[in-house]
């Protein structure tokens, strides 16, 4: 009974020592008047009580040493400890890689407040070993406004651009066979431009057009109905009597009845006052583009 007494206690010791031995996740460790001070990066659903028990510490003591501040993913705090500070150098072999046309130079940097060696490295994109070398600094503490050596540069090695992606053909304005539209032209200004310019076949005609109110067309917008012009198409209508022009959306087609058997072109009351019409029958000029066959 004794004997197996003595084996559990020897097994909770070696348990604790292993514990204490044991790598514990923070972000460094600064000397605290001959005391370890941990510095740990919060997790989370980490706070005060379960980082204090990660390191042994009382939670009062690390409550009080961070003056109770609110805790956020991300934010370092400071853990002190009653464990002695002992300096340990850590000898890692290092492999030197030589870059053709590596330009690599040293720079001053100044420490800025709650900076670490570990963010600093981090930063910068070195190791902390390597900082602490440059500097001839022995210690894990670093003081904010301390100017510290930092290994900075760039690599002119030379690199294989690219291959440019090859994109289709854009004809700029006054090109033959262009396709594009140019937006600072107003709608009038672009109708005199070619009709290749949109890829289209332009179609001028003049005749007798008629306003009407139909319950199937909105007679407050700039509609109309036209023989053989497809649906969609937007056809110029000028008055040559006011020289007055406006813009009408084709809608569909109209049959041929009384009213409209000589004529071209069918539209709403409000496009037939907007270029002066007198009289329910006018005459007008129309301009539309087709889609080349």
């Amino acid at each position: 009974m004794q004997r197996q007494l003595l084996l559990s206690i020897g097994s909770l010791l070696i348990s604790f020592s292993s514990l204490i031995a044991a790598p514990i996740d923070s972000v460094g460790v600064e000397n605290l008047n001959g005391k370890k001070l941990i510095v740990h990066k919060v997790e989370p659903k980490e706070n005060y009580y379960s980082i204090s028990r990660k390191y042994l510490v009382s939670p009062q003591t690390t409550i009080n040493y961070n003056n109770n501040k609110g805790l956020q993913i991300g934010v370092l705090i400071k853990v002190p400890t009653e464990r002695a500070f002992a300096n340990r150098v850590i000898t890692v072999p290092v492999t030197s890689t030589t870059i053709s046309g590596a330009k690599m130079e040293i720079v001053k940097y100044k420490v800025g407040a709650k900076e670490t060696f570990y963010s600093i490295a981090k930063k910068f994109n070195t190791s902390v070993d390597a900082l602490k070398q440059l500097n001839n600094i022995s210690s894990n503490s670093l003081t904010a406004g301390r100017i510290i050596k930092i290994r900075y540069g760039t690599l002119t090695a030379e690199v294989t651009p690219p291959t440019p992606i090859i994109l289709p053909k854009i004809f700029t304005e006054g090109t033959a066979g262009s396709s594009q539209i140019d937006s600072s032209l107003n709608a009038g200004d672009r109708l005199k431009l070619p009709p290749s310019r949109y890829g289209l076949r332009e179609i001028d005609d003049h005749g007798v057009a008629i306003w009407i109110a139909d319950e199937s067309l909105d007679g407050t917008k700039m509609l109309a109905l036209h023989r053989t012009a497809p649906i969609g198409t937007v056809v110029k209508v000028t008055n040559p009597m006011t020289s007055k022009s406006t813009f009408a959306k084709v809608v569909g087609k109209f049959t041929e009845n009384e009213s409209t058997r000589d004529v071209m072109i069918v539209v709403t009351k409000a496009t037939a006052d907007l270029i002066g019409a007198l009289d329910r029958r006018f005459q007008v000029n129309i301009v539309y583009g087709v889609q080349n066959e």
